[in-house]
């Protein structure tokens, strides 16, 4: 998206990829359906990114939210679809057919792209890139560095790249929209692959609905995604069995204790509950008290904390907005700009992700295009304060 924003403005641009074949961490993104943006209101979608959202993140989104996401889908000759939840994708589904056609435009536009080509760092003002031709060093105009989180190191995003920074610029790497270790009892075994519906997943003040798979290793599943600030903040994880009905719809339903029927008769009989989720209420509730419709509302879910960072869909922490202008440009290093996943952002699942690191990087590009034309240009101690820098400096 940087590239594509400096070669609008007539710029030369050469793309240098860590790996041996681009976007990979792209194309695995679309291996279940290339998620591209969540069609809802703007305030609905900008929301999903949290309350306190940087103002250059804010920017971002504002320029570039869903419908624009879904014009430049189009414009590169995907057709698209909308589902049920308002999700987004490709009529392909995948993303090597929108891929293939980006490269190709970016091709033809002049952009350069080099494979293998691992940034290091600086050396003075330049570049430095381990290359299969060895060291080499490159002096551009404007830089945008889009280096990427630090989970799923073997598409090439490892994080490494923090260490390259004054200590303070950037913030831990966390995992998010990941899933959660837990250790089962035995009987669990049984119930491993099947997914948790008709329930809602709670940590804090977020509720989430979505589905959660059980497996050997622990939980996993949007439903869990959504819930990944609070989680790492510390709060406990309830599980709400029955979140369309009250706690005393609840003892309604279950009636007094006694009779013929068994406890797990009863459950079954009068409230459907069997599978996996009776499965989770023994595992989690016993000894079950004789009061049951609190514990179906709110059953303490017992886990370990985040599955390995590197397991996770994506990672909070990276590369602090503080260290950046509103235009996403570095204030210790005039002239280098940042975007994607290497920033300090954290989002839910469900096109989310890919349309901020979509919409950070096309603003990186135009503001690193801004200022070469301010530094071709300069205006002594003049100010742009639309993308956030000083042209006065550009000799920095």
């Amino acid at each position: 998206m940087a590239a594509e924003a400096l070669c609008a403005a007539g710029r030369p641009v050469l793309i240098c990829d860590a790996m041996p074949s681009p976007a990979r961490k792209f194309l695995m993104a679309g291996r279940s359906g290339l998620n591209l943006t969540k069609n809802e209101p703007e305030e609905m979608f900008r929301a999903a990114y949290g309350a306190a959202l940087p103002p250059a993140l804010d920017r971002a989104l504002a320029e570039f939210g869903p419908e624009a996401a879904m014009a430049w889908a189009r414009g590169l000759g995907q057709d698209l679809f909308t589902g049920s939840t308002g999700r987004v994708f490709p009529l392909a589904w995948k993303a090597s057919p929108l891929l293939r056609a980006w490269l190709a435009r970016l091709t033809a536009a002049g952009a350069v792209l080099r494979m293998r080509w691992r940034w290091t760092g600086w050396a003075g003002a330049a570049l430095r890139f381990a290359t299969p031709q060895g060291t080499w060093q490159v002096q551009a105009q404007a830089t945008v560095l889009a280096l990427g989180g630090a989970s799923w190191s073997r598409l090439g995003s490892d994080g490494t790249w923090s260490a390259r920074f004054p200590p303070g610029l950037t913030a831990p790497f966390a995992p998010s929209n990941a899933g959660l270790s837990v250790s089962w009892s035995p009987p669990m075994e049984r119930v491993f692959g099947q997914a948790v519906k008709a329930a809602a997943w709670i940590a804090g003040d977020v509720v989430s609905r979505g589905e959660v798979v059980v497996g050997a290793r622990g939980l996993e599943g949007g439903g869990l995604y959504a819930l990944s600030r609070p989680l790492r903040e510390g709060a406990p994880l309830r599980l709400d069995l029955f979140p369309d009905l009250t706690t005393e719809a609840l003892r309604a339903r279950l009636g007094p204790a006694g009779g013929r029927d068994s406890l797990a008769n009863r459950l079954r009989k009068r409230l459907g509950l069997k599978g996996v989720r009776a499965a989770l209420l023994h595992e989690w509730g016993r000894p079950l008290p004789g009061d049951l419709a609190p514990l179906l509302k709110a059953l303490p879910v017992r886990h370990h904390g985040f599955r390995p960072l590197d397991e996770a869909i994506s990672t909070a922490g990276g590369l602090r907005f503080a260290a950046l202008t509103d235009g996403l440009m570095l204030h210790n290093r005039a002239g280098t700009f940042a975007a994607g996943e290497m920033l300090d952002w954290d989002a839910p699942t469900g096109g989310y992700l890919l349309t901020a690191c979509l919409a950070t990087g096309r603003l990186a590009g135009i503001g690193a295009a801004a200022w070469i034309a301010a530094a071709e240009s300069p205006r002594d101690g003049a100010r742009d304060e639309e993308n956030g820098f000083s042209s006065g400096s550009a000799s920095a």
